[in-house]
């Protein structure tokens, strides 16, 4: 058995399936691992996939002739979900659940392979599908919830604290939303940030040393735009209508910590 262990990215995954479809030794007895191994098995040669980026994009180019931009982007999605739950079946891993269902779809008819999600009685396709509409459901709750403050050098900054990795499908959102502003949206569970500058695309980029000091400079305009959402917030509050539980069902309490609303109603002064 060969065993190719990939890096956990949409690049890392593609890269493994390009080689392990090109290396000659059939489906069977290929498996493909990310790379954080714990545990070795008997009798398995490991291989160490190195992300190439154009092995990458011919994968994601074939994907999107033969299956269509939707199953492409509910296989990229699979791939950014953080979501370690497991059914009570042994599965095999996210990345081998990959390559299986593109197998799988292969030998679907043609007329049928656009269909490839819906085949939910395939276990390593009904994982995947479960991945995708975690991420999903994360990446459309944070569009709603995301809040950006003008920062004392007149940029935009968000901060984010998601499970899954949806960086690039938020600064995708936002770069469409915001094209003539400087904007950086931060990950702070992987300290990475997608920055986008005026006219132009985002990158995605190693923030682990982001200047604490620098995100918490506020322009004059965004402290009193603070202040007067802050007093709005309070003035139409009822205290006796106070439901904890609805508002935990509506705004996660993991969202709380990145949203203003949260952050600022006890530090915001009172409406005079």
């Amino acid at each position: 058995m060969y065993v190719y262990l990939c890096e956990d990215s949409i690049e890392g995954i593609f890269t493994g399936v390009y080689d392990a479809w090109a290396s000659g030794y059939g489906h069977r007895n290929i498996r493909l691992r990310l790379n954080a191994l714990d545990t070795y098995e008997l009798f398995c040669e490991y291989i160490n996939v190195q992300p190439d980026e154009n092995k990458s994009r011919m994968v994601g180019r074939t994907l999107c002739r033969h299956f269509g931009q939707q199953v492409y982007q509910d296989i990229c999605q699979a791939i950014l979900s953080q979501d370690i739950r497991l059914s009570s079946r042994k599965l095999p891993d996210k990345a081998d659940c990959v390559y299986r269902t593109i197998l799988y779809g292969f030998a679907m008819p043609d007329c049928d392979c656009h269909r490839l999600m819906q085949a939910l009685g395939v276990p390593y396709i009904a994982r995947l599908f479960e991945l995708s509409r975690a991420t999903f459901y994360e990446s459309h709750h944070l569009l709603g919830f995301l809040r950006f403050r003008e920062l004392e050098n007149g940029v935009l900054f968000a901060q984010v604290h998601p499970k899954n990795d949806v960086l690039a499908v938020l600064a995708e959102h936002f770069s469409d939303r915001l094209p003539s502003e400087h904007f950086m949206i931060y990950d702070g569970s992987r300290r990475i940030a997608a920055v986008h500058k005026k006219g132009s695309g985002y990158l995605i980029v190693d923030a682990s040393d982001l200047n604490q000091d620098i995100i918490h400079r506020l322009s004059p305009e965004e402290l009193e735009y603070r202040r007067l959402w802050c007093s709005f917030f309070e003035s139409i509050a009822i205290e006796a209508r106070r439901n904890p539980k609805l508002q935990s069902q509506n705004i996660p309490k993991r969202f709380w910590k990145d949203t203003v609303e949260f952050q600022e109603q006890f530090l915001c002064p009172s409406t005079p």
